[in-house]
């Protein structure tokens, strides 16, 4: 299976967008991953149902900070360097979804500060886009990587 496909099956079973996308690349994440899913549960639904950043954005973002980011109160060019690495990351799902906002892309026009999550039924799938969404983001983090490989 491709990440992609991966990201899709693991938004399908129940994780929100940011776990979905976290738990496809646990492979390359030296975390345990019920740590890595309690974590990345805040963010799912635009950061808890808050319809701001897309929960899938927040979850490349998570990965990438694993992969790339620093641990120390950095200043200057490694600072510098990994914001221009999230900061690509959010252009280009931008260029694809038009937008990193959750309501702007699910065409809400106000937010919804409601907490209590959507089933998951057939009805569900077919009116949002997050399953795609999430696969894309997968996608094109995967893409990141192999253009950005990760030094140990």
């Amino acid at each position: 299976m491709t990440r992609r496909e991966i990201a899709i099956e693991n938004f399908k079973k129940g994780y929100n967008c940011s776990q979905a996308l976290v738990k496809t690349f646990m492979d390359m994440i030296p975390a345990d991953e019920k740590t890595m899913m309690s974590l990345a549960s805040s963010f799912g639904g635009g950061m808890g149902r808050l319809r701001e950043v897309c929960g899938s954005v927040t979850g490349m973002f998570m990965v990438a900070g694993i992969l790339y980011g620093y641990d120390g109160p950095e200043t200057g060019d490694v600072k510098a360097d990994h914001y221009a690495g999230i900061q690509e990351l959010a252009h280009k799902f931008e260029e694809e979804h038009g937008s990193i906002i959750c309501r702007e892309m699910l065409g809400l026009s106000v937010k919804h500060d409601v907490s209590t999550p959507e089933a998951r039924t057939e009805e569900y799938y077919k009116k949002r886009p997050c399953a795609e969404i999430v696969g894309d983001a997968a996608e094109l983090l995967e893409q990141y990587i192999k253009e950005h490989p990760v030094k140990n």
